[in-house]
């Protein structure tokens, strides 16, 4: 029984060391035997109730004031030192320096890498692996950092819970080129294959980031590839940073996913997750609601015209009333003058001199005006007075 019981304690050690590194040794990929539908299989944690991405719904997200402004720090000084980019089969990476962080958590959070994720149809096909309200950017930066005052490195820090803090940035296309993106995509072709390195030139790390480091989204999920550990603090900005067409389409068909000496070629395309459930996890917003309805170009422009067109409208009533108001005020002054030519006592009473008392006429002027009136009587209208001439006697 001792020899038995040794011979299948052996054969339980033999299973563990042999199919433990089988597992982590599984290369996965997006689709094909081991694509995303499988990495639970192979990686439980990708099974997960945290998962990411996620589909942020703005109207279902809270506002959260403790949420303040994020601050890069040190991300624009890279001295003379290069960064290494490389090819690792699923997307470009950037090594970062370790006096690159991020203040803004309650920890401090120290910068180890970035990389990208994107699509295969060019703009407006998709490629980002977060949303927002469903729909999709056409690409996603990433910027993995790890909490240095907890946990000692890397490696330890993605299996904790509050290990690992990046920032999601969405990546939308127009006609105006980026430069600071020119910093990676200027050497996409030195790393065409899986595994190949490059040392380019530093560069200013925030230019890559949206102005507005103020407005995001916070919750709490995972890495969004194998294995998926459920340790990452999400900062989702809300503001999209552009490039353009141009650049995409380098990001989209200058990489491979397979090695130089694999004689068979696939492009790395289509590198991003599809959301995972929420889960009844709770997506915090940094600023208020008022400002959760995003408008588009068209709506942008229509508010602007309508603030236009309001602004002629108000000045046109405003002149309108003005000159009513001059019309009035003329004629109302055309008829006081109309009405003072007239009659000026009625319009000024109050300058009217006051009438001069009647003076009692003395008695002889009185009899003079009597005899002048009774000399102007007609002839006919006197009466005729008896003559007094004497008689004479026969």
């Amino acid at each position: 029984m001792d020899s038995l019981g040794l011979f299948i304690l052996l054969l339980l050690l033999c299973f563990q060391w042999t199919a433990a590194p089988a597992a982590e040794e599984v290369t996965w990929t997006y689709t094909g035997l081991v694509g995303q539908s499988e990495w639970s299989q192979y990686f439980p944690n990708c099974g997960g109730n945290s998962q990411s991405p996620v589909d942020v719904v703005t109207t279902q997200t809270k506002y959260d004031p403790s949420l303040i402004p994020l601050t890069p720090v040190g991300y624009s000084q890279h001295g003379n030192r290069p960064f290494t980019l490389y090819n690792n089969g699923h997307t470009a990476v950037i090594e970062l320096p370790d006096w690159m962080g991020l203040a803004g958590f309650p920890w401090l959070f120290t910068a180890v890498q970035m990389h990208l994720h994107w699509g295969s149809g060019g703009p407006s096909h998709g490629g980002s692996e977060h949303t927002i309200n469903g729909l999709s950017a056409d690409a996603e930066l990433h910027v993995v950092h790890y909490n240095s005052e907890l946990y000692a490195n890397m490696s330890t820090a993605m299996t904790q819970k509050d290990g690992l803090a990046v920032l999601g940035i969405l990546i939308v296309t127009g006609e105006e080129t980026n430069p600071a993106f020119n910093n990676i995509l200027n050497y996409l072709s030195r790393i065409r294959h899986a595994d190949q390195k490059v040392f380019i030139p530093g560069f200013d790390i925030q230019s890559l980031l949206p102005n507005d480091l103020g407005r995001y989204y916070r919750y709490n999920g995972s890495l969004t590839t194998p294995p998926c550990y459920q340790s990452v603090i999400w900062t989702l900005f809300h503001e999209r940073v552009q490039i353009s067409k141009a650049q995409l389409l380098k990001m989209e068909t200058i990489l491979y996913s397979s090695k130089a000496e694999e004689p068979d070629r696939m492009l790395l395309q289509d590198n991003y997750r599809s959301t995972q459930p929420l889960n009844h996890r709770v997506v915090f917003a940094s600023f208020s609601a008022e400002s959760w309805k995003e408008l588009s170009s068209g709506e942008v422009t229509a508010i602007v015209i309508g603030v236009m067109c309001g602004c002629v409208g108000l000045a046109v009533i405003i002149r309108f009333i003005v000159k009513t108001i001059r019309f009035f005020r003329v004629l109302h002054h055309e008829t006081v003058v109309v009405n003072s030519s007239t009659s000026s006592w009625d319009v000024l009473p109050s300058n009217r001199p006051a009438p001069m008392p009647r003076i009692k006429e003395p008695e002889k002027a009185k009899e003079k005006k009597q005899e002048v009136a009774l000399n102007m009587t007609p002839e006919g209208e006197k009466k005729e007075e008896p003559s007094q001439s004497p008689q004479t006697e026969p």
